[in-house]
C-alpha cells in the first residue's frame, strides 16, 4: 500500500479536520498517512518517490495560509518528478480568488514535474459548511488510484 504525507494550510481549522479525516481514510484502507498541521521541508522530501496530499484553505485575498507559507517557499525551487500527489483546496465562491491557496500549490508542483494523481478538490465554504461530506468521498476515491 502507499505512503502518504498530508500537508495542511489552514487558517480556521478546517483544512485541519480534512486532513484528520483523510487520514483516518487512507489507513482504513491499508495506506500509510501522516498529518503535517505545521509542514517543513524535512517532511516534506521523506515523501519523494511515493505520495503528497495538500489539504489547503485560501486566505481572502487568494493566498496560502501562514502555516503552509514556509513549505511552500522552501520547495520552490525543487524539481520533482518522483513526486506524486492530490490536492484538496477549500475556498469561498463569494471571494474573487477561489480556491487560490490550493490552485496556487498546484502550479507549482506542476512545473516542477510532479504528478498529480486525480483531478483537484476544490470545496465552496459557501456551499458545503462541512467539507468533510465533500472531502470524504474524494479521498475514498483518490485511494483507489494510489499504487
Amino acid at each position: 500500500m502507499a505512503d502518504v504525507g498530508i500537508f495542511v494550510g489552514t487558517m480556521y481549522g478546517n483544512a485541519q479536520l480534512v486532513a484528520e479525516e483523510a487520514q483516518t481514510l487512507l489507513t482504513g484502507l491499508g495506506h500509510k498517512a501522516q498529518v503535517f498541521e505545521d509542514p517543513e521541508v524535512g517532511d516534506w522530501e521523506k515523501y519523494q518517490g511515493s505520495y503528497a496530499l495538500v489539504v489547503t484553505s485560501t486566505t481572502g485575498q487568494g493566498d496560502l495560509p501562514d502555516s503552509i507559507v514556509p513549505l511552500y517557499e522552501a520547495i520552490r525551487d525543487m524539481y520533482q518528478p518522483h513526486l506524486r500527489y492530490g490536492i484538496i483546496a477549500l475556498g469561498d465562491s463569494t471571494y474573487s480568488h477561489f480556491c487560490g491557496g490550493g490552485k496556487r500549490f498546484d502550479a507549482l508542483l506542476q512545473e516542477q514535474g510532479a504528478q498529480r494523481i486525480g483531478e483537484m478538490l476544490e470545496i465552496d465554504a459557501s456551499e458545503d459548511p462541512e467539507p468533510e461530506t465533500v472531502s470524504n468521498p474524494w479521498v475514498e476515491h483518490w485511494a483507489t488510484l494510489l499504487s
